[in-house]
């Protein structure tokens, strides 16, 4: 058995961090533009999401192909249970993120842009609706913030004090000269 994730999957996870960060980075960062410029940073925020979205998909479908690698030497069963259950949070944070993101979009009412394409938008606006799913996703958005950060740090824990190979099986592998 391999000791590291597929190559897919170790190129999705990357690519799907450096996404959420252009994604966060677009909110945080707006307020210090211009107004003019505003609905750039909106675009960018918009356009990551989407593409966050459908990698957490494929991701989801390469992972139940190749499961992970096995951690060594292995976790207790109370760890490697609470890998499964931050991992699950994960997935499902950045699914229902840029879903309700997609909803809020659509559900405005108006001309809207992704990926430099006009997006196809409800007819009549419900702004009640909006307000309801703009709730959400900013409370999902701040959660993320401290998901993210226990991933890491578990991730960190384990390469440091634990020293095992959790962090290593996600890293690119060296090419041999």
């Amino acid at each position: 058995m391999r000791s590291n994730y597929s190559g897919p999957q170790i190129a999705i996870h990357w690519l799907v961090v450096l996404l959420v960060v252009g994604a966060y980075c677009a909110m945080e960062f707006r307020g210090f533009a211009p107004r003019s410029y505003r609905p750039y940073f909106n675009i960018v925020h918009v356009s990551c999401g989407i593409s966050v979205l459908v990698l957490m998909v494929a991701r989801l479908l390469v992972r139940l192909k190749h499961p992970a690698p096995p951690i060594t030497p292995k976790p207790s069963a109370m760890m490697t249970g609470l890998a499964h259950l931050g991992h699950l949070a994960i997935y499902l944070l950045f699914i229902a993120l840029p879903l309700l993101g997609l909803l809020m979009m659509y559900n405005r009412g108006g001309p809207w842009i992704a990926f430099g394409l006009p997006m196809p938008h409800a007819a009549e606006a419900n702004f009640d609706l909006v307000d309801t799913l703009k709730e959400y996703h900013e409370l999902l958005a701040t959660l993320g913030y401290f998901i993210v950060g226990l991933h890491a740090a578990a991730a960190l824990l384990h390469h440091y004090f634990f020293k095992d190979n959790t962090l290593l099986r996600m890293m690119p592998k060296k090419r041999e000269r």
